[in-house]
C-alpha cells in the first residue's frame, strides 16, 4: 500500500464542490500565504479522473486558494502539493479523509451561516432604504402642498378694466392717486367713474376714455403704465 506525494499542476485539477462555497476573502488570504510560502502546508487529496487530470477528494479550499494564487502569480502558483489516491489504497484513504478532514465541512456550514447573515443584513438594508424613500415621498408631498398654499396666498393680478369696474370709490381714488394723478383730480375722476359704471359696466379701456370725464387717452396710458410698475412689477 503506497501513498505518494506529488506536485501537480493546478490547471489539471477539478473539483465537484462549487467555488462559491468559500468566502472570497478567505480564498484571497490563503492564496497570498501559498505564494509567500511557495507551497501549501496541507496538501490536497486527489484521485485520477483521466490519464493526466485529477479530481479533489479532500482539500477543496486549498485547491481553490491555489487556483487563485496561480491567477495572481502563474509561476509561483503553477504547482500544488497533493496526495494521489491509487486504486489499491482508495478505501483506506477515503476513511482517513472522512475522519481527519471532517472538520473542513464546518467551512461550508460557516459559509452558509455567513450567507444567511448577509442575506438578512441585505434584507434589513433594503427595508431601511424603502422606508427612507417613503419618508422622502411624504416630505415631498408636504412641501408641494405648502408651496401650493403659498401660491394661493399670492394676490392674483387684477386687470385695469376690473379695477375701474369693481374697486370702491376710496380705493379707486387711492389707486388713481398712486398712478401719478393729483389727489383732488384722482377723487374727481373716481366720482365720475362711479357715476358712469352705476349705469353700466365698462366694456373696455376705450369705453372708459369715451365715457369718463377727465380721462383722456394719454391719461389712461399714464395710469396703466404706473399701475403696471406699482402693482405688477
Amino acid at each position: 500500500m503506497k501513498l505518494s506525494t506529488s506536485l501537480v499542476a493546478v490547471k489539471k485539477i477539478t473539483s465537484t464542490v462549487p467555488r462559491s462555497n468559500f468566502p472570497d476573502e478567505e480564498l484571497e488570504q490563503v492564496a497570498q500565504l501559498i505564494l509567500q510560502a511557495e507551497g501549501v502546508i496541507n496538501p490536497v487529496i486527489l484521485h485520477r479522473s483521466s490519464l493526466d487530470t485529477y479530481e479533489v477528494i479532500a482539500g477543496d479550499l486549498e485547491y481553490y486558494a491555489a487556483a487563485r494564487a496561480r491567477e495572481i502569480d502563474p509561476r509561483k502558483g503553477e504547482m500544488i502539493g497533493a496526495f494521489l489516491v491509487e486504486e489499491e489504497n482508495e478505501e483506506v484513504l477515503k476513511q482517513q479523509v472522512e475522519l481527519l478532514r471532517k472538520p473542513k465541512a464546518a467551512v461550508v456550514e460557516q459559509t452558509t451561516s455567513s450567507s444567511t447573515a448577509l442575506e438578512s443584513r441585505l434584507t434589513n438594508l433594503e427595508s431601511r432604504i424603502e422606508n427612507r424613500i417613503n419618508e422622502l415621498k411624504h416630505q415631498q408631498g408636504a412641501l408641494e402642498k405648502k408651496l401650493q398654499e403659498l401660491k394661493n396666498q399670492i394676490p392674483q393680478k387684477i386687470q385695469p378694466l376690473d379695477m375701474f369696474n369693481n374697486l370702491s370709490l376710496p380705493e379707486l381714488a387711492f389707486r388713481l392717486n398712486t398712478a401719478g394723478l393729483g389727489e383732488k383730480r384722482a377723487e374727481k375722476i373716481a366720482i365720475n367713474v362711479e357715476q358712469e359704471r352705476s349705469q353700466s359696466k365698462f366694456t373696455s379701456l376705450s369705453d372708459i376714455v369715451a365715457r369718463v370725464k377727465g380721462i383722456s387717452s394719454d391719461t389712461m396710458l399714464k395710469i396703466i403704465d404706473n399701475w403696471s410698475r406699482l402693482l405688477f412689477p
